[in-house]
């Protein structure tokens, strides 16, 4: 609402990151560093058969990129973001949903 589209693409970066976080962690999977993290959204979209959580995830990406940068526009940058906020719920269901170990 403030205008700070980086700052925006940075905390939301954070919540792609810290919801795949959570599920590796469940999931006893190394998590990192950018490649693990990508496999841990391959290893997902296995387990779930949604195969567009990869693309999602390179999206996502993009938003810390666009931090350091500032090199989205703004019809990319809000495409990216309801992206990034549809994978970041739909890994945090993954997380409620998965049986205690």
């Amino acid at each position: 609402a403030a205008g700070d589209e980086l700052q925006a693409s940075e905390k939301l970066w954070g919540a792609v990151s810290h919801a795949l976080i959570a599920a590796a962690q469940q999931r006893g999977w190394k998590h990192g560093s950018h490649a693990r993290m990508r496999e841990v959204v391959r290893l997902l979209a296995q387990e779930t058969g949604d195969q567009t959580l990869p693309s999602a995830f390179e999206r996502a990406e993009k938003l810390h990129a666009n931090y350091y940068h500032g090199d989205l526009t703004a019809r990319g940058y809000f495409d990216i973001i309801n992206e990034a906020r549809r994978l970041t719920l739909l890994v945090l269901d993954l997380v409620r949903a998965y049986p205690d170990q």
